[in-house]
């Protein structure tokens, strides 16, 4: 079985088009995918976290 692909913060960032303040107000209130802290600090973004969060905020249009 292959582990889950995991993004840097950086990758999500150009992803997302988002600057590193915007993404981490938007985490502060909790608003933010999922993110893994890794032992050296660094954070990492599960893919299938990233796409379930994108999939959530998809709202119809009308």
């Amino acid at each position: 079985m292959a582990s889950p692909q995991m993004l840097k913060l950086p990758e999500v960032l150009s992803e997302l088009g988002m600057s590193r303040a915007a993404f981490y107000r938007m985490r502060a209130r909790g608003k933010a995918p999922r993110l893994v802290k890794l032992p050296n600090g660094h954070l990492r973004v599960r893919r299938v976290d990233l796409d379930e969060w994108l999939s959530k905020l998809e709202s119809p249009a009308y």
